[in-house]
């Protein structure tokens, strides 16, 4: 009987055992797909406060781009007012001009003296049309056989011309001379008067103009793929879209 009684516990610790030992294999299991759970959601955190920097760095940055954007924005908003100012100063002084040979020879010789200063000193977009054009229109003005009105028309359609330029994205073929005196032929294309680029027939070398310098300085800073693609957009190869592309405003003296 003790025998049995003996066997029974030793059946009993055996099966308790056995159940405390499942328990504890199954407790193992889950602390250690606790561990492996709480090592990936750190590694998660992690990754996830470095990359809310990378996002924090790059959102500084766009806004400080915003800013200068807007600076900008302001800034040729005010030139556009000024040129509208001119343009409406010149329209009323048209108007209230006695449009005779005395009166209106002398302003048409000031507005192409006027032209060709405003070209020499600007950026050298279409540089020799330009030049070209201005040599017609003096050779015009001394001809007897157009009329005083169609050579005002025309130098008032050179300078649309000129405005124009102001505003539009083109391309074209024509020489450039590099800081060294060296002249090459290659596709120019301008965005406005803010940007005038250059690059070789066989585009793998690309140039800006510095309006400051007055001189094509290579272009590095820019990667050639947006470059190109600028000039497919100008050939209309491509749908519009944002533009990286240097910029080459004249910055003002210090005084």
């Amino acid at each position: 009987m003790s025998g049995y009684k003996a066997g029974a516990a030793l059946l009993l610790w055996a099966v308790s055992f056995g159940a405390m030992s499942n328990d504890l294999e199954q407790a193992q299991k889950i602390q250690n797909r606790t561990h492996t759970a709480a090592s990936k959601s750190q590694s998660v955190i992690n990754a996830s406060a470095d990359k809310s920097q990378l996002l924090q760095a790059e959102i500084e940055i766009l806004k400080e781009e915003v800013r200068n954007l807007e600076l900008y924005q302001r800034h040729l908003t005010s030139m556009i007012a000024n040129q509208e100012q001119e343009k409406s100063s010149l329209a009323k002084q048209i108007q209230d001009i006695q449009v005779t040979r005395q009166g209106i020879v002398p302003l048409m010789y000031d507005m192409l003296d006027t032209l060709k200063t405003t070209i020499n000193q600007d950026m050298p977009i279409k540089w020799q049309q330009r030049q070209e054009r201005i040599e017609k229109l003096e050779q015009m003005m001394v001809r007897a056989d157009v009329a005083d009105a169609e050579k005002f028309r025309r130098i008032l359609e050179a300078y649309q011309i000129e405005l124009d330029y102001g505003s539009k994205l083109s391309a074209y073929q024509a020489p450039i001379t590099l800081a060294d005196g060296k002249q090459i032929e290659v596709e120019q294309l301008h965005l406005g008067r803010v940007s005038l680029i250059a690059r070789t027939l066989n585009a793998n070398q690309f140039w800006y103009w510095d309006q400051n310098q007055r001189h094509w300085l290579s272009l590095t800073t820019i990667p050639s793929t947006d470059v190109n693609r600028a000039f497919d957009i100008a050939a209309q190869k491509v749908a519009p879209a944002m533009l990286n592309m240097p910029v080459a405003l004249a910055t003002a003296e210090a005084k």
